[in-house]
């Protein structure tokens, strides 16, 4: 009988907590971006490059981007400030800074006003020493 009963409390449970996840909002259910990751190719060490992410408010109500928080240091992303109406575009721009020589892959986590799960935007590439470049070596794009 023990057993029964912790195996219908277990089942109980699962179902519960399965329900919840499919009722969470996501990010990508009321912003759409065109691109989720952006590869600069090969970069100059030490000089900053910029990409914009640009995405459409596709919900019934205006959306407020609430953060848009980089993994490290080297990358500075800049969100639009107040409400986006619906149907309207706007962008984050990602700008990146690289001190160090080799291929980086970083992220931002994008977080919306009233919304359970974020979203990630990707930056790859590669930073090439002021030495490669002088020779010509950086391809870009």
């Amino acid at each position: 009988m023990k057993k029964l009963f912790l195996f219908a409390s277990a089942i109980v449970l699962s179902t519960t907590m399965f329900a919840q996840q499919a009722t969470q909002k996501k990010a990508e259910d009321v912003i759409k971006f065109r691109e989720l990751s952006y590869d600069f190719g090969k970069i100059k060490q030490g000089v900053p490059v910029t990409h914009d992410f640009a995405f459409t408010n596709i919900s019934d109500a205006p959306v407020i981007i609430e953060s848009a928080t980089p993994s490290c240091g080297c990358t500075t992303p800049i969100k639009p400030e107040g409400a986006i109406p619906k149907g309207k575009d706007n962008k984050i721009t990602a700008g990146f800074n690289a001190a160090a020589v080799g291929p980086f892959n970083k992220s931002i986590t994008v977080k919306v006003a009233g919304i359970d799960m974020p979203l990630q935007l990707k930056i790859t590439g590669e930073v090439l020493s002021a030495d490669a470049t002088k020779t010509g070596k950086v391809g870009g794009k």
